[in-house]
């Protein structure tokens, strides 16, 4: 079958939109011998997911060039952006589907009229290469574009989680100073004064404790965000089935409480380094550069693992230990020529690895991160990122009726 169309015009139409043209037609036949039909389908231009079925009109079973005319009505139509495509169906399909020509037009429907934007013809071939070209921009500017979109409600969002975990205390958000500062004394007693940990190159009681907290400062927020990500869709399951609401901001939520609670924490420990040491070093600047490849490599395991958590609901229970060999595995508790010679050249591999000798580093070494680490772990961070929303994007059509 050969589908060719022509002479293709527009005009608005009480409200709708008329589309009149020529379409040449060859071979054009059912299995059971009737003439196939001439409709529209009616997609999401963003994701490409069908919406609905227009009209059939019936075809004369012959080999010939015809004028054509649709009405789109805005009634008829879904509200919003729309794109409908203009084919012909026969018993095996839509031929466009199959590599035939089709017709498009890209619409908004207000509910009361249709604006049209373009008309083109193309077919699916055609389309390939720009199609993967516009995935691949889109896969990195849409998880960045949400964020930025919806800053406000993650701050509100953020926020409310923050002030929830100690509704009804008598502290209240002061908890959020309190919990870091007396976990770090704890530490110093326990590590410092009872065990009395030292290190060779550093035998003062507090080095051992300051060696410890620089690194457990990126493992905390990172733990708590992707162990609460797999059931974070569940605890706002009302959220997904009863509200148009952007939901991939549940999971960036978790990453931002984690690094408010965090930049807390840096700022304790910046406060213990100057009464221990008496300075802070300059190269604490380099702080904000490590969160960011810390935050895209949360951000896109949150997305992964929340996503997984509706497939997968024992996911939650198996992230807990999953994160608990994790810390073990990454020399937090203990100094890095503890680690076994097997298996230190692949500690490279451990993007939290990476960030923990970073920060121990530039606050407690006084010198700048390994640059070449650095990049490393942000190419891991970005693929991540990237990867994580991309299936999080994918399967979020099912999460409605996976809850």
């Amino acid at each position: 079958m050969g589908t060719q169309f022509s002479d293709i015009s527009t005009e608005p139409h009480d409200g709708g939109v008329r589309v009149a043209f020529r379409m040449r037609t060859r071979g054009v036949r059912q299995n059971d011998g009737s003439a196939p039909v001439l409709g529209f389908q009616v997609l999401d231009p963003v994701t490409g997911c069908y919406l609905q079925d227009g009209e059939h009109r019936p075809l004369p079973a012959s080999t010939q060039t015809q004028q054509h005319e649709i009405l789109l009505e805005p009634s008829l139509l879904p509200v919003g952006r729309l794109r409908v495509v203009i084919s012909l169906l026969d018993g095996r399909g839509w031929s466009y589907r199959r590599g035939d020509d089709y017709l498009q037009l890209e619409i908004d429907n207000s509910g009361d009229a249709l604006k049209l934007h373009h008309t083109k013809v193309s077919s699916l071939g055609r389309e390939a290469i720009p199609r993967l070209l516009r995935s691949v921009a889109k896969a990195f500017t849409m998880p960045a574009a949400s964020i930025v979109r919806n800053h406000r409600l993650i701050l509100t969002m953020v926020r409310r989680d923050l002030m929830g975990r100690y509704r009804g205390s008598t502290a209240g958000i002061l908890w959020s100073i309190l919990n870091p500062l007396l976990m770090m004394i704890t530490y110093y007693f326990v590590f410092g004064v009872v065990l009395q940990a030292r290190f060779a190159g550093d035998p003062t009681r507090e080095g051992f404790v300051l060696y410890f907290l620089a690194g457990m400062l990126p493992w905390l927020p990172f733990s708590e965000a992707v162990g609460r990500a797999p059931a974070v869709l569940l605890e706002h399951g009302n959220f997904i089935k009863k509200l148009v609401f952007p939901i991939e901001t549940l999971p960036a939520n978790l990453v931002a409480s984690g690094l408010v609670l965090q930049g807390i924490a840096i700022v304790i420990f910046l406060i213990g380094l100057l009464f221990f040491r008496g300075a802070i070093p300059l190269t604490a600047f380099w702080v904000p550069v490590l969160l960011v490849p810390q935050m895209l490599f949360t951000m896109g395991l949150c997305w992964l693992f929340s996503a997984l958590g509706l497939l997968f609901r024992d996911l939650a229970q198996i992230t807990g230990y999953f994160l608990t060999m994790w810390f073990f595995l990454t020399p937090i508790c203990y100094p890095e020529e503890g680690l076994p010679a097997a298996i230190a050249p692949y500690m490279a591999l451990n993007p939290i690895f990476t960030l923990v000798r970073a920060y121990r580093t530039v606050l407690l070494q006084g010198t700048a991160p390994d640059f070449v680490a650095l990049a490393q772990l942000m190419v891991i961070a970005l693929v991540t990122f990237v990867a994580g929303h991309a299936l999080f994007h994918k399967l979020r059509r099912s999460f409605a009726d996976l809850l």
